[in-house]
């Protein structure tokens, strides 16, 4: 049963209904989280305006004092959870929270890459990050996959996945909150006729980092985005020295990240220094759980 805001808003009572959602739906209860923060806010600005405005001492009384705090409440229930309000950015932070709804890989699947998901609790003595070992599970069938059909790495392929999302931690998400599917950062352009997501993100321009909002691809599926990332790297002239330095040299990481980023994959003027220690971290770690 979906929650009104407008019966618990500003409401304690209303947490332990939120709460008990929130193990059943995730993704609404998030929505109906940021909507209470957002009403929380517009009620304790409409308090402070209340505070700043001279009372006239006619007809005022403790008796009207609660309706005006009652009517200011059910202003800002009303406010709150608008288009373009305070609750859709609330919504979009609490959202990079939620646990990702893909499925683990399963036994064997990744067999040659890393071993079964029984072996993490040992990790930590190999030196081997628990984060990374999980992403490599998780969508290293899907690079070896693509790697077959087009004769990319597919340490490097997971690697640079890998240094787009902060290893799956800050996986990309439509506006509604449903993942992208987006491991490498592709984005949108005119010629794109596919599902799209707006996302705030990071470019240099003239060398200075700024935040600006841009259109990147969303898939159904994380192999899909690796197979339009290896679609857009052979199939496009601007990066057939990465391709060729990747599949003549695969065992040298720093080549091709410095071809990549001369093709202009990236506005980072650090980009090929931070790909090229993914992908060394990236062999170590598959090598660790051989």
């Amino acid at each position: 049963m979906s929650l009104n805001p407008a019966t618990f808003a500003l409401n304690p009572q209303g947490i332990d209904a939120l709460r008990a959602q929130a193990s059943r739906d995730p993704q609404t209860a998030t929505k109906e989280a940021a909507k209470q923060f957002e009403a929380l806010f517009m009620n304790e600005v409409m308090k402070r305006m209340r505070a700043a405005t001279m009372e006239s001492g006619l007809l005022e009384n403790r008796l009207t004092q609660v309706g005006t705090e009652m009517l200011d409440q059910q202003f800002a229930t009303q406010m709150s959870g608008l288009p373009g309000g305070l609750s859709a950015a609330i919504e979009r932070q609490l959202s990079r929270n939620l646990p990702s709804a893909a499925p683990p890989a399963p036994a064997g699947a990744l067999s040659g890459l890393v071993k079964e998901t029984q072996n993490l609790p040992d990790l930590a003595k190999k030196n081997v990050p628990t984060h990374a070992a999980r992403f490599i599970q998780q969508h290293g069938d899907a690079a070896r996959a693509v790697a077959q059909e087009s004769g990319l790495p597919a340490d490097f392929m997971l690697a640079q996945a890998a240094h787009e999302t902060g290893w799956g931690r800050a996986r990309m998400r439509a506006t509604d909150g449903t993942p992208a599917n987006n491991l490498f950062g592709i984005k949108a352009g005119p010629g794109w006729k596919g599902k799209v997501a707006e996302v705030t993100t990071t470019e240099y321009i003239n060398g200075e980092a700024r935040k600006v909002v841009a259109k990147f691809r969303a898939y159904d599926s994380p192999q899909e985005s690796f197979r339009d990332y290896a679609r857009l790297l052979t199939g496009n002239q601007r990066y057939a020295q990465a391709v060729a330095s990747a599949q003549a040299a695969p065992d040298n990481a720093a080549a091709f990240a410095k071809h990549l980023q001369r093709a202009g994959y990236a506005t980072d003027p650090d980009y090929a220094n931070k790909l090229a220690r993914v992908i060394n971290t990236t062999v170590r770690v598959q090598r660790a759980l051989a």
